[in-house]
């Protein structure tokens, strides 16, 4: 079973859909650590302001992170340095960092109780191979500011060549804590179960939903992925999905934050959880619809578990899906250059949260048209060539590849009576590609396999049981309907007794 413990263990209150026409300052597309964050900012200076969620309040990306709060990130200054400058990474630290302090901030003045607690945060090398990795890790986080030390034991039950440590981080409970911020919003502002479908940009903007239509000075899109194509971010982002297990162990869990510098990476927390601590375990990353089986990397990481702790049960397992900025930063502000009302954020290369938070404050002040110190770095439409292009041009050919090569790979199986029950995949019906799944009664639900976002052949994942784009990361159930942009339109039902062109 697929289930993240910060989604089972914090029911959203149920915030009522849409109904109609609504007039406010700004609309908020999302209700996520960027959307729900930059609504309160904006609500506490005197604007009015309707949050719009497809799903539910934390329910999406931050739902299903690992939930660390840090600005160490792994290995991440050496790369910002190496391809901007160490100003870009001092600002990179510097916004993370200022984050996590707004997040605690809030956490201890409005006394929400979501299990935050710092830790030392650790970047460590699993072998040998890492050493120097890790070192150049410990110059660059020290350069951009952070106080980061080398240290030989990590304080994991398995030797480790060596690590960075960076005290004073933190860790904490992010459904619980946004759910304090939503309820700290004026009456009537969330609407959850409401997507987005347009915007009419404007003075004022016009957002019409599935369920009527805001009219609002600032449209903010914190969807993650921008639903709207018109600042070209898929050609700058690439869909990643990472795993995670929360097990209960027999015995001590670790007391700071992990996360290995190597390739295949490993991320470990523990967070108190029920009766005990639950330990959290991740990693196992690859590019959204790109693995042959998603089942696989939970039972890698099982495996990790059980080698290291005395594993009594693995209680969940999730996975989360992250955008990576084709440059290594984030994209935040105006959603064109030439978009006097519409904003965005995304680009938190799997560190969202931190991220995610900055990102909320910068909007916030552009809107309130104040000056922050992290904004022009950070921009959305900055143009870096030099950083950015490899990744453009690695990204995009594989883009290519999929939509083309997925047209003419051989479907996953002969024909519907092929799959079983819990089964889908690609099949041939009356000569036409059709994305077909059977349930466990044996129902079979039948879609258009082309993506709605920009055509892409769909893939089926086994562990969430859903269909994912390989291009750009949109995610459907098997019904066909959207999950995750940045497609905003439902996969074409088919009709597999009577078979149509697709």
């Amino acid at each position: 079973m697929i289930a993240s413990p910060w989604i089972e263990t914090a029911p959203s209150p149920g915030y009522a859909p849409l109904a109609g026409e609504r007039s406010v300052d700004v609309c908020v597309l999302g209700a996520g650590i960027v959307g729900t964050t930059v609504a309160l900012l904006l609500a506490e200076a005197g604007r009015s302001v309707a949050v719009v969620e497809m799903a539910e309040v934390g329910a999406g990306v931050t739902g299903y992170t690992t939930a660390k709060l840090s600005a160490l990130q792994g290995t991440a200054y050496d790369d910002i340095a190496s391809r901007h400058s160490s100003e870009a990474a001092q600002v990179y630290a510097a916004a993370n960092s200022g984050g996590l302090e707004l997040i605690a901030r809030w956490v201890a003045e409005r006394a929400i109780e979501c299990g935050f607690r710092r830790r030392a945060d650790h970047t460590y090398a699993a072998g040998p191979d890492d050493v120097a990795t890790v070192e150049r890790t410990a110059e660059a986080a020290q350069a951009a500011g952070l106080r980061a030390e080398l240290v030989d034991d990590a304080g994991l039950p398995f030797e480790v060549a060596a690590a960075v440590r960076l005290e004073g981080q933190a860790e904490f409970h992010p459904r619980r804590y946004l759910l304090a911020l939503a309820a700290a919003l004026p009456e009537g502002s969330v609407h959850e179960r409401t997507r987005a479908l347009r915007v009419e940009h404007g003075s004022p903007c016009r957002v019409h939903t599935d369920r009527g239509t805001i009219e609002a000075q600032e449209v903010i899109v914190a969807t993650h992925y921008p639903m709207l194509d018109r600042g070209l971010f898929f050609t700058r982002l690439s869909p990643h999905r990472s795993y995670a297990i929360g097990v209960r162990t027999r015995g001590a869990v670790p007391e700071g934050m992990y996360i290995s510098a190597g390739s295949t990476t490993r991320s470990i927390r523990s967070h108190p959880l029920g009766t005990g601590e639950l330990l959290i375990v991740g990693g196992e990353g690859h590019k959204t619809g790109q693995h042959d089986s998603t089942s696989e990397p939970y039972a890698r990481l099982e495996q990790f578990a059980r080698r290291h702790w005395e594993v009594d049960d693995v209680e969940y397992r999730w996975a989360a899906q992250d955008c990576i900025p084709a440059d290594g930063l984030p994209y935040v502000g105006r959603l064109t250059p030439t978009s006097r009302h519409l904003w965005t954020a995304s680009g938190f290369r799997k560190w969202g949260l931190t991220n995610g938070t900055a990102a909320a404050m910068i909007l916030a002040d552009a809107l309130l048209e104040r000056e922050n110190p992290w904004a022009a770095t950070l921009s959305s439409n900055r143009f870096t060539p030099r950083a950015a292009t490899p990744t453009l041009i690695k990204e995009n050919v594989n883009v290519a590849a999929r939509f083309f090569g997925d047209r003419l790979a051989p479907p996953d199986a002969g024909s519907l009576e092929e799959l079983e029950p819990g089964e889908g995949g690609i099949v041939r019906v009356g000569g036409d590609r059709v994305a077909a799944f059977r349930d466990d009664d044996g129902t079979v639900h039948a879609v258009s396999p082309v993506c709605t976002h920009l055509h892409c052949h769909v893939r089926f994942n086994d562990a969430e049981r859903t269909w994912d784009c390989p291009c750009h990361g949109s995610r459907f159930g098997v019904d066909g309907r959207v999950i995750q942009g940045p497609a905003v339109e439902d996969l074409e039902p088919r009709d597999v007794t009577q078979p149509s062109g697709s």
